[in-house]
């Protein structure tokens, strides 16, 4: 692809891999972009849509003129596949800070998984976890956290548009979800096991899709480096 396409504008789907932050994909692909495919210093490049470093998967970065896309592209139903871990919770929902609580699951069997399933179908009211970026009083969720700071967290309406379970072996459950803009699977994986009078954190997660994009034609950080010093 030569630098004038890249600042007309792409959509390049990088498959994330685990423990880097978006904004380290998206700080890698510039580095690249600029010394290796000669795009000016300050051209444009950003993603549609954080990914956590304990998740991977798809992550679109637009560059040039397709950054004016980045709203649009946020705002497209996404899908995501994972493990929640029943019977324990966490502070931070996942696998980033180490378990506080353990639950009984003696009660939990099939039935109460899949009955379960059907309380998070269609639009639900969510809080996000403690441990995240959204603001509140001029600081990030997870710096009050850090801080040992209890802040009242206000609940957000979110949608849940496909609710899968593909695989139970208790302690864990696999699932697939689809679900609108804004959602936040720890969250989902959080009021999933207090549903089932439990407890439950995620210690697996894996963006599949955004809108039409999907994983599947996505490209590794590394392989994508190697693509364009091979040019």
């Amino acid at each position: 692809m030569t630098t004038e396409e890249y600042l007309e504008g792409q959509i390049l789907l990088i498959d994330k891999p685990l423990q880097w932050s978006s904004f380290q994909a998206v700080n890698k692909l510039k580095y690249l972009l600029i010394n290796k495919v000669g795009l000016p210093k300050k051209f444009k490049i950003g993603h549609a849509g954080t990914l956590d470093p304990l998740a991977s998967g798809l992550l679109l970065i637009c560059t040039g003129k397709f950054t004016k896309r980045i709203a649009e592209l946020q705002g497209q139903a996404k899908e995501y596949t994972g493990t929640f871990y029943i019977g324990a919770t966490t502070p931070s929902y996942d696998l980033e800070t180490e378990i506080d609580a353990t639950f009984p699951t003696a009660h939990i069997d099939e039935a109460l998984i899949h009955e379960t399933v059907k309380q998070f179908l269609g639009e639900i009211d969510q809080k996000p976890p403690i441990f995240s970026a959204i603001k509140k009083d001029g600081k990030r969720l997870y710096e009050h956290a850090r801080a040992g700071e209890e802040v009242e967290i206000a609940s957000r309406k979110t949608t849940i548009h496909e609710f899968e379970i593909t695989r139970i072996a208790l302690p864990e459950i696999d699932f697939r979800v689809v679900c609108s803009k804004g959602t936040y699977i720890r969250s989902l994986a959080f009021d999933f096991g207090k549903a089932m009078n439990s407890g439950s954190h995620l210690t697996a997660l894996r963006r599949t899709k955004i809108g039409d994009f999907d994983v599947k034609n996505a490209i590794d950080v590394t392989l994508f480096e190697e693509s364009i010093i091979s040019k």
